[in-house]
């Protein structure tokens, strides 16, 4: 039983105050951060996998839950040979909602799609959060 467990994917978020705040999650080979810099003001997502991303003109994140929503962008960037993903604004309120009341997101990025699940997102979320409105800015 215990080789079971030792085998199951880890479902942590991990939150790190500072500047910038940190939101991350690892799954299997992949990896969502979320960033904050209060100084610009702006927020960032990226993606990151093993494997490079396929060329596309969006990247979409869809939330699956009891807050179901899609938010989609043409304005990202690809990095670290094609396997990190990046998209920056200066508001996330539609993502972290989805992070913290949704059960799993779907990314999309061209014909690629994977599930990441939000077990456990709720509290390090709020955490990301409430570091953004703590922070103070220059």
């Amino acid at each position: 039983m215990l080789l079971l467990f030792l085998d199951s994917p880890a479902f942590a978020w991990d939150f790190i105050p500072g500047l910038p705040c940190l939101l991350s999650h690892t799954e299997g080979t992949r990896q969502i951060e979320l960033t904050y810099d209060p100084m610009q003001p702006l927020y960032s997502v990226t993606v990151t996998q093993a494997t490079p991303f396929p060329d596309s003109p969006f990247f979409a994140m869809t939330f699956n839950g009891p807050r179901p929503n899609t938010i989609a962008s043409t304005r990202h960037t690809v990095s670290n040979g094609g396997r990190s993903v990046t998209v920056t604004d200066t508001g996330f309120g539609n993502v972290l909602d989805g992070l913290q009341y949704n059960l799993s997101t779907t990314i999309i990025v061209a014909e690629e799609k994977f599930d990441v699940q939000l077990r456990g997102a709720a509290g390090p979320v709020q955490a990301f959060r409430d570091c953004a409105a703590d922070v103070p800015s220059a």
